[in-house]
């Protein structure tokens, strides 16, 4: 079986092992595919892995070879499960790999919002507190969490994580979701709007789908206190940027931290690049090495599982 690994190198970048996988079978990994490269480098594949390469229906078709696309990721929307359903083609994806690390992101974000710790060191490094007057300075309101309520939107296993970090700093924590199971006996379960209103920090932790896109748009900012914090480690495309950047900018809500945008990389004209108090990182919340080892290791389990014929993490 030929495997072909289409984008390897946000996952591998140098510091893991591919070697468990070359142990399946022969082995191509290239770092990036573009659309361009992607027909040749996929043409003998029997076994195709992507991360963020699209394989959209007609890429699917033509790849006659092909019996098996695993991605390397959570979130299964670069693949056409239909088309790859209709050639009985199986599709799986590696999920929980990452729980621990997005919460943990999730609240290193919130306290930046908080404390502003790295605005505030680097202005020591720039030599002003040399300078100062007083023996401190701050250029921020600094919020103290405990007895701050936190909104969770989707209650799912990171927004679990998130809800146990939230109530360790004595935050009152309350969740929107569609479906839950196992709810916490600390979290209070309202509706969506409400949630809204009544947040000091709204933290997004749902899926991406036809229903939450946009989920934080204008009129939801509108309900949100003005102190409040937005925070997003979950989809770039459940808020609307434009809405958001202006609730930023006419001081509508207090500060928003994002790990994904709509568009990734984001083009230099995001509204949300120059808004204030915004603090947006690459989406990294996945990138810990603890994190990306065990995605590879559930990846190359979900190989080994289709190969003895008992599939396992299937998506379509």
């Amino acid at each position: 079986m030929n495997i072909v690994v289409l984008d390897g190198f946000t996952l591998n970048p140098g510091d893991l092992s591919w070697e468990e996988l070359k142990a399946i079978g022969p082995c191509a990994i290239y770092d990036r595919t573009l659309p361009a490269a992607l027909a040749e480098r996929a043409a003998a594949a029997d076994i195709l892995l992507t991360n963020k390469t699209e394989l959209a229906g007609a890429a699917i078709q033509n790849l006659p070879s092909l019996k098996y696309i695993g991605v390397l990721a959570t979130g299964t929307n670069v693949v056409d499960l239909a088309a790859a359903r209709a050639r009985g083609i199986p599709v799986t994806n590696v999920p929980a790999y990452g729980t621990k690390s997005v919460a943990q992101l999730t609240f290193a974000l919130l306290l930046e919002l908080a404390q502003h710790a790295g605005h505030h060191a680097q202005t020591v490094r720039e030599g002003r507190w040399t300078r100062s007057a007083d023996f401190c300075y701050w250029d921020f309101p600094l919020v103290e969490l405990d007895g701050l309520t936190l909104g969770i939107v989707g209650l799912g296993r990171i927004g679990r994580a998130v809800a146990d970090l939230g109530a360790a700093f004595g935050m009152k924590v309350l969740a929107a979701a569609h479906s839950v199971s196992g709810v916490l006996p600390f979290v209070r379960l309202v509706e969506m709007d409400d949630l809204f209103r009544e947040s000091d920090v709204v933290s997004l932790h749902c899926p991406l789908t036809p229903q939450t896109a946009n989920l934080v748009n204008a009129r939801r900012l509108s309900l949100m206190k003005p102190t409040a914090f937005l925070l997003n480690t979950s989809r770039g495309l459940l808020v609307d940027q434009a809405a958001l950047a202006d609730a930023l900018n006419s001081g509508r809500i207090a500060g928003a931290a994002l790990d994904v945008l709509a568009t990734e990389p984001p083009p230099a004209d995001n509204p949300l690049l120059t808004a204030p108090n915004c603090i947006i990182t690459p989406h990294l919340a996945w990138a810990t090495r603890a994190a990306r080892s065990r995605l590879i290791n559930i990846a190359v389990e979900n190989v080994r599982a289709f190969l003895q014929g008992t599939p396992i993490n299937l998506v379509n």
